[in-house]
């Protein structure tokens, strides 16, 4: 019988707070972590897109030593801060080193680290290239450092699937605590991709928002306006367990993970399948994993980056998923107040899923002036957060990447 695996610790930077508990607590009051960028390269390259939703540049100084920050991509400067909340959110001063594992995600990796490095190269020469910068950009440093910091030799994995990836990482995470190949995994994403190569990449796919005159209002899900999604930062770290476990030494429990599931659109390289089939296949497979019926998801946590083709095929697949229970479930759309933090955008949704179970409180989405007609039948949270039911419930996270990618985990309250 497969025993039951659980969240005991959560940690999180954002643009909207330094831990989980200030992200949570922004996220109820319905703020935007979007603004304007204080930078000299917007001006300097006429970038379109002058705004994104960043961290506060005093939290790493604030967290990390200079010369750790130093070797250091931001991508995993944001993953060891936030697994090192998630760690003590957990209780877990100390753990078996050969029984903690990682799985980490990331969409991009270090590409602060690879694009500054060519800089180098080409203004002062090869001998000026930092010794590290391999280690620092490869898309595994932020689990190879979370790795080193906690001994974890149970083994360190990285899952690399564009927006869905840090879904994934949650995923095999449950997987390797269901099958006993480790006590303790310390879970989750990170990305600090807003450099200009990516906002002008974006841009050119008219994929980004172009709202300069109103940054806060631009990340809009689901509003006859939407434009396009604004790009994020930051990481987010669950704790899973088994229960069995987390009982034993006394840890809280946020919420139980019931499962997940994954499927691909094999349709477009950056546009999900117009139907929403294979985002609802990905669902309805997190579903039957977990032994959930519709009736019981009370909550959903949307992909829905507002772009204009994106939050559609979602809403259908919700829908057609939940049939007749799909007003009883509340969805909300983070991503309106964070921004899309790609390859951590799963993460930090599961820690806001969590905390929306454990408080039995769904947080809002903001900026929607006006729903597509074309969004029909989701019952979202607009504005206010608004109350889950007692007794027990269910809940799941979306993802949807790049290439295709599709990955949901469902959550139990416990």
């Amino acid at each position: 019988m497969t025993p039951k695996v659980v969240v005991t610790g959560i940690g999180a930077v954002t643009p909207l707070g330094a831990t989980a508990d200030a992200t949570w607590q922004a996220t109820l009051a319905g703020e935007s972590g979007v603004h304007t960028m204080d930078n000299d390269w917007s001006e300097k390259y006429g970038l379109a897109v002058d705004f994104a939703a960043q961290v506060d540049p005093q939290v790493v100084p604030e967290n990390l030593k200079r010369v750790q920050a130093k070797r250091l991509d931001p991508s995993s400067q944001f993953a060891l801060i936030s697994a090192r909340e998630a760690m003590a959110d957990a209780g877990l001063e100390e753990t078996d080193p050969d029984r903690t594992a990682v799985s980490w995600a990331t969409g991009i990796g270090g590409v602060w680290t690879l694009l500054d490095a060519w800089d180098t190269l080409q203004e002062e020469g090869p001998r000026r290239v930092m010794p590290l910068t391999v280690p620092m950009l490869m898309p595994n440093g932020p689990a190879a450092a979370i790795g080193m910091e906690f001994k974890a030799r149970a083994g360190v994995q990285t899952m690399v699937s564009a927006c869905a990836s840090s879904t994934e990482s949650l995923g095999h995470a449950y997987d390797v605590v269901a099958n006993g190949h480790a006590d303790i995994v310390i879970a989750g994403g990170s990305e600090a991709a807003i450099h200009p190569i990516t906002i002008a990449s974006f841009n050119s796919m008219q994929a980004l928002s172009r709202r300069t005159d109103s940054p806060e209002t631009a990340s809009r899900p689901y509003d006859v306006d939407r434009d396009g999604f604004v790009m994020g930062e930051g990481a987010g770290t669950l704790i899973l367990e088994t229960e069995e476990h987390a009982k034993a030494r006394g840890a809280t429990i946020y919420a139980e993970v019931s499962s997940w599931g994954i499927s691909n659109d094999a349709y477009h390289i950056t546009g999900g399948e117009p139907g929403g089939q294979y985002a609802l296949r990905a669902m309805q497979s997190a579903l039957d994993n977990a032994e959930l019926s519709p009736a019981d998801i009370k909550h959903v946590n949307a992909h829905a980056t507002s772009t204009p083709v994106g939050d559609i095929p979602e809403s259908l697949a919700i829908s057609e998923l939940l049939g007749s229970h799909v007003g009883d479930a509340l969805v909300s759309a983070t991503k309106s107040m964070t921004g899309h933090l790609l390859g951590g955008t799963g993460a930090v949704e599961s820690i806001l899923t969590v905390k929306a179970l454990q408080t039995r409180t769904a947080p809002p989405t903001i900026n929607i002036d006006e729903v597509d007609p074309e969004v029909v039948g989701i019952n979202i949270v607009r504005d206010t957060p608004a109350e889950l039911p007692a007794g027990d419930i269910a809940a799941i996270s979306n993802s949807f990447g790049f290439g295709g990618h599709n990955a949901v985990v469902a959550f139990k309250s416990v």
